[in-house]
């Protein structure tokens, strides 16, 4: 089987397309799959993040994306692999601008130039949004949470929860806790499927004000645990920063938003009925292309995969360096 390593931010994931002859696979495999290749020990490459994973979309999208986290769970979207798919099937249909069936809705897509030289960037629609504690799966009792404490969470902290459209708990925090331990022992907590408040899981993100318009996110992503990006959590955090922190940003405004893994820039939407969405901007990086056999993949064995490197990764690596060191 062929596969794509591509991240954005270094959000990593293998793309499979099975629109590809030879590819089709089903979905009980596909499980087995994410969790063969993704781990992080044992894996392809040092792993990944997930599978994203396309089929045929329907009429008016150029394709279907499903997100399979390294766990064998579904996420329902992914912001950071949704780029990579854009880049993926843009080069494939010869097309800049278009819609990817997602599991809740059509979103837009469009190349944006590159971000650095070699570092091509693509813009991504993050949508739709709920403040709804049941498309949260959030259970306090309460039927939104934005900017409140929560003392079963931590005594000080404010929160903010929001669907994009999968669940995210905000926290904005000074620069001791966003890279503290804080994170990790909540975002576990409310990932273990036996708590009270979200017993389906939540990504969890801590976010620190750096200057106006600028922020940083780090994410406990449900599924993955901690990660290099969340394209939805840091979408999501651009929400709350612009709702939150009026005085230092507003809607139509484009956000540098940086993370563990690099830097993306967002821009926060309203329609004219009042709902919100959200322009992820940021790389599409395309690491390697990959051959393994399915059925050594499944048994976790991987020595006899081709790895053919593109080389981007020196360019994004280069574009990081100039992003942290100025």
């Amino acid at each position: 089987m062929e596969f794509v390593k591509v991240h954005g931010s270094n959000n990593d994931f293998f793309i499979l397309d099975e629109e590809l002859p030879g590819q089709k696979i089903s979905d009980q495999k596909l499980r087995q799959l994410a969790q063969k290749i993704c781990d992080r020990q044992t894996g392809l490459h040092g792993g990944a993040d997930g599978i994203l994973d396309i089929t045929a979309g329907h009429v008016g999208t150029q394709g279907r994306m499903r997100v399979i986290n390294a766990d064998g769970s579904e996420a329902s979207m992914c912001g950071n692999g949704l780029r990579t798919v854009a880049r993926y099937l843009a080069q494939k249909k010869a097309q800049d601008e278009f819609k990817i069936q997602t599991m809740y809705a059509d979103l837009d897509v469009k190349a944006a130039g590159e971000f650095y030289p070699g570092v091509p960037a693509y813009d991504a629609e993050i949508s739709p949004v709920s403040f709804k504690a049941e498309d949260l799966g959030m259970h306090l009792g309460q039927d939104k949470l934005i900017d409140q404490v929560v003392p079963e969470f931590d005594p000080e902290l404010r929160f903010s929860a929001v669907a994009v459209p999968n669940p995210h708990l905000i926290a904005f925090v000074d620069h001791k806790t966003v890279i503290g331990n804080k994170l990790g022992e909540l975002a576990s907590y409310l990932n273990d499927g036996q708590n009270p408040y979200f017993p389906d899981g939540v990504n969890v993100s801590f976010v620190e004000v750096l200057a106006p318009r600028k922020i940083f996110v780090r994410t406990y992503e449900r599924g993955v645990g901690y990660t290099n990006a969340c394209g939805t959590a840091m979408s999501a955090s651009s929400l709350m920063y612009v709702l939150l922190f009026g005085e230092q940003v507003q809607l139509e405004e484009r956000i540098t938003v940086l993370n563990p893994g690099g830097m993306v820039n967002t821009i926060v939407h309203q329609k004219e009925s009042g709902t919100y969405y959200m322009s992820l901007i940021g790389n599409a990086t395309e690491v390697a292309q990959v051959e393994v056999d399915l059925a050594a993949a499944l048994a976790g064995d991987f020595s006899q995969a081709k790895w053919n490197a593109t080389g981007e990764q020196a360019q994004y690596e280069a574009f990081v360096k100039e992003v942290t060191e100025g």
